[in-house]
Formats: C-alpha cells, sequence, structure tokens
C-alpha cells in the first residue's frame, strides 16, 4: 500500500523541488529557472488528441512566452521515449492555422508519478494513472503564485494563461491589483487604505492618472 502523503502546493509556497529527465536533458526544478518565471503544466498522456492541441498550441507560443521571461515545462505519465516519438509526430500535423510546430521546451518523463503526486497532478475522481490539466504558475523566486486545473476532457484556454502570466507581472512591477477582465494597457486598481482616517482623505489625495469611483475603489490609468 502506498504510504507516502504528499501536500498539495498552496499559492505563495516555494514550487516542490525535484530533478528529472525531460525531452532536453535532466533539469533542477526550480532551481535552474531561477530568476524567471515558469509555467509547469501536466497533461493527462501522448498520443491523445485534446493534449495534442495543447502542445500545438503552447509550441506555437513559445516564443511569446520567452519575451515575458517565462520558460514552459511540460509533464506527464509516459516514457521519454513516447514523449519523443509523440513531439516529432506533432510536427507533422497541420490543424488549423497550426502547422510544423517544433516543441523545444522540456517534457517530463514522470512514469513513477513522483512528480505528478508532489503537484497533486493525480486525482482519483478523474484517473489514477493520468495526471488531470494542472497548471503551476511559478515566479523568479521559486514562489507559485497561481494554480489552475482542468479536467481530463477540457482543453485550456491560453489567451487566459498568458493573460494570468502578464497580470502577475503587473501586479508585481506596479504594486497594484487588476480588475475582472483585465489586459494589458488597462486601468490598475490602486491598493486599499488601511484606516479610516486615510480613507476620509484618499479622495483629496489622488495623485495624476488616478480616480476613485468610491474610496475603496480607485484606479490608476496605466498608460
Amino acid at each position: 500500500m502506498e504510504n507516502n502523503i504528499y501536500k498539495m502546493p498552496l499559492l505563495g509556497e516555494k514550487a516542490p523541488s525535484f530533478t528529472a529527465n525531460t525531452t532536453q536533458g535532466l533539469i533542477n526544478f526550480p532551481e535552474d529557472y531561477s530568476g524567471k518565471w515558469v509555467i509547469l503544466f501536466s497533461h493527462p498522456a501522448d498520443f491523445t488528441p485534446v493534449c495534442t492541441t495543447e502542445f500545438m498550441t503552447f509550441g506555437s507560443m513559445t516564443e511569446e512566452f520567452e519575451e515575458l521571461n517565462c520558460k514552459l515545462v511540460g509533464l506527464s505519465i509516459d516514457s521519454i521515449n513516447s514523449h519523443i516519438a509523440w513531439l516529432r509526430n506533432i510536427k507533422t500535423i497541420e490543424w488549423g492555422d497550426k502547422k510544423n510546430i517544433d516543441v523545444t521546451f522540456p517534457v517530463i518523463d514522470d512514469l513513477k508519478m513522483e512528480v505528478a503526486k508532489k503537484y497533486g497532478m493525480v486525482q482519483p475522481g478523474e484517473s489514477t494513472t493520468a495526471a488531470v490539466r494542472a497548471v503551476f504558475f511559478v515566479d523568479p523566486e521559486g514562489k507559485i503564485r497561481t494554480i489552475l486545473y482542468y479536467p481530463l476532457s477540457l482543453g485550456r484556454n491560453f489567451d487566459e494563461i498568458k493573460r494570468i502570466l502578464q497580470g502577475l507581472q503587473k501586479a508585481d512591477s506596479a504594486k497594484c491589483a487588476t480588475p475582472a477582465d483585465w489586459r494589458p494597457g488597462d486601468d490598475v486598481i490602486i491598493p486599499s487604505v488601511s484606516t479610516l482616517e486615510k480613507a476620509n482623505k484618499r479622495l483629496d489625495a489622488l495623485n495624476e492618472g488616478e480616480y476613485c469611483l468610491e474610496w475603496y475603489l480607485c484606479f490608476k490609468k496605466d498608460r
């Protein structure tokens, strides 16, 4: 009987460390990615339809993520040989406007499910032998900042994955929050005040480009 108990990582915690063999060689995670953002994601299996469309999409967006100082790392409970064969096959497939996709980011060999279990990617309600579609956003300090879990049947929204990364980076750089449906260039939210005195004075202490709808709901132009 399996006696190991794995605690699922939480937001703000250090990403669990591991060493793994990948399609791009050995990696030490997250140490090898210090100073960069990382999107670590799992997929149920190689040579499956939904996963193939996702890898084609991630592959086509790799440079976009690179421009945002972000590396991609994939994982499934399959072998290196299976990964290599599948990635070679993907390059021959044409889907919509995507064709000749060369997947250059590392894909982890996790046949023993060691990494998948550390990150809560195996969820018995979905499958005991395949990882769900998990996405972990790890910041340059190696901390987990956002976690997404999708069921096996649902393909991920890659516009949202990119938007999350951009939103986290904006919040860090501008010391702000982002409103619903925020996109780069939209106004951002100024941090809330912490005392009644500051709340009473807030409307009289706005800087250029700042405006309030209520004392607790204030924005700043991001242009």
